[in-house]
């Protein structure tokens, strides 16, 4: 299968699905949000045992196609759409018989963490740096991060998206996001150790694992992620999320009309 922002390529019990939109960042546009379920759904329908995540340029995800919300005709439409449909993505690594490995290398933002995060191991270059920065534009976080709250704590996920800190690798793994950190050069050999290492093992205990594991975390994940929907339509179409996108599609810092006295 070739997609013009997706990649999918399935050999040995292995998908590869690689973000293909290396000019704009992998940004979470309708098109490659709609591209990633495909081939997330593909990777299913061959009944892979392992996914692999991972994104072409030197972004992983900057997060959602921004400009897309500044020219969208009906912003709560767009937003609702496309997260739901990357929602519907992100279900589907969350409930597949297949392990999910994720390859983050420079910049996850935004849903580009949570999409990392929905993998069931998070494998990251030493130069990667995490930051959710919905808050900045006046959003509210979708793509998963409300799920992140079971792995990472729910005042650690607070920090993260009020905040809006830029994290390093090894404070990613610190905090519990990132499994392993290895130097840039020495990651897709420690990649292809992970995946050895899994299509080694025994698929059976492996799906077991996943499931009672994942269903203990987030048994409502499917309810949360539309939360997160109605959330962030609600925002971006509310004054300060316009004045966000507006602000940083100029270029400048924005004024956020619910914080002026």
């Amino acid at each position: 299968m070739s997609t013009t922002k997706v990649r999918y390529e399935a050999e040995n019990g292995t998908a590869r699905i690689t973000l293909a939109s290396p000019e704009d960042g992998n940004a979470i546009s309708p098109r490659l949000a709609a591209d990633l379920l495909a081939a997330v759904r593909r990777a299913k329908a061959d009944d892979v045992r392992l996914v692999v995540l991972a994104a072409e340029g030197k972004a992983f995800s900057v997060g959602g196609d921004i400009r897309g919300f500044g020219s969208a005709e009906n912003v709560e439409d767009f937003l609702d759409d496309l997260a739901e449909t990357l929602h519907h993505a992100v279900s589907e690594l969350y409930r597949m018989d297949a392990v999910v490995v994720s390859v983050v290398t420079g910049v996850a933002a935004g849903a580009g963490v949570a999409l990392a995060a929905a993998a069931d191991v998070v494998l990251a270059a030493r130069s990667a740096r995490f930051t959710l920065a919905y808050t900045g534009i006046g959003f509210s976080p979708d793509g998963g991060t409300s799920l992140l709250t079971a792995s990472l704590g729910l005042h650690r996920v607070l920090h993260m998206a009020l905040l809006n800190p830029r994290l390093s690798a090894e404070q990613a793994q610190a905090a519990g996001l990132v499994a392993e950190v290895h130097p840039d050069e020495e990651l897709p050999a420690a990649v292809e150790r992970v995946v050895s290492t899994l299509l080694a093992g025994s698929r059976t205990a492996q799906v077991a694992t996943k499931r009672l594991l994942r269903e203990q975390a987030t048994p409502l994940a499917e309810g949360a992620l539309r939360k997160e929907t109605l959330s962030i339509r609600s925002c971006a179409a509310a004054p300060d999320g316009r004045e966000g996108v507006a602000a940083f599609l100029g270029k400048r810092a924005p004024q956020f009309p619910s914080g002026q006295s």
